[in-house]
This record gives structure tokens, sequence and C-alpha cells, in this order.
């Protein structure tokens, strides 16, 4: 079966600069050119917090892992620390961690934490 490709161009509907009315005398406006953004900005917090407190190091410690040694790729309080930090910031499902790892502030954590 043939398909047929038809060449498209993205449409740019984003002004640059949005002015919004001002608020008490005060110029307000946003700019859409920031680049990588996140809703995950407490995932830095949380971790600075758990390395704090030791929580996930403690919970590795004392949790029972009952998987091969020899075939093992992730270590038990890596995989707590992701399960646990992805359930503070409202990712009850773990195929949620596949996108995640796409994320700028998720990146970034998972490098200070290795």
């Amino acid at each position: 079966m043939k398909t047929q490709t038809i060449a498209t161009t993205d449409t740019v509907c984003t002004p640059e600069l949005f002015q919004f009315p001002p608020v008490k005398k005060r110029q307000v406006a946003a700019s859409f050119s920031g680049g990588d953004v996140t809703s995950d900005g407490g995932l830095p917090l949380l971790r600075q917090l758990d390395r704090r407190l030791g929580l996930t190091k403690a919970m590795a410690k004392v949790l029972p892992d009952p998987r091969d040694p020899a075939l093992i790729e992730h270590s038990q309080h890596s995989l707590l620390r992701q399960r646990i930090y992805g359930l503070c910031h409202g990712y009850e499902d773990l195929n949620d961690h596949d996108t995640l790892r796409l994320d700028p502030v998720w990146q970034t954590a998972v490098e200070q934490i290795s």
C-alpha cells in the first residue's frame, strides 16, 4: 500500500511578546520564547530534602531485594527514588516515567543523583 506524503509548513502564530494591561502603572508582558519548560520545579527541593534526611536510602536498606545481583542494572535505592519522586509529583503510573525522562528538571535531578 502506497501512502502520499504531503509537504506542510508549520504556522507560527505566537507573538514574540504578549502585552497585558498595565497593573498599578507597571508594564506587564509575557514572552513564550523561554525554551524548555517544566511543571516539576519542586523536584530539586524534594531531592535535597531526601538527601538530607536519607529517607529513600534508609528504605532501601530495610526493604528486601529478591532480585538476582548478577542481573541488576539499577540499584533498589535508585528505583525507590524514581518511584517516590514520581508519586510526590502526581505521576501515579509507572509508564509516566518514560515521558518524564525527557523533562529537563528530571534529567538534571537524575544526573545529580547518579
